[in-house]
């Protein structure tokens, strides 16, 4: 994964998502952050969250159950989280 700042992301998904409010993204991203930071897991298979799409589809889950794709490599993850 890439790693990005939640400012970062949170900018870009809002100027391509007009109807989402910063503030309120970055809220769900730092949440979701603190989750995956804690050991959260997906609630479908116990791997570790997908901080970004956890908080865009509001469940814990993997970047493959959110997405149904295996290859993560091109997507982002927050910086304070990717490890």
């Amino acid at each position: 994964m890439i790693s990005i700042s939640i400012n970062e992301f949170a900018k870009s998904y809002v100027k391509n998502n007009k109807s989402e409010d910063l503030q309120e993204i970055k809220k769900k991203l730092k949440s979701a952050a603190e989750n995956k930071r804690a050991g959260a897991v997906c609630i479908t298979c116990d791997s570790p969250i997908w901080a970004i799409g956890s908080a865009i589809v509001e469940w814990n889950g993997c970047f493959t159950c959110i997405t149904g794709e295996s290859d993560s490599s091109e997507d982002y993850e927050i910086v304070e989280v990717n490890f």
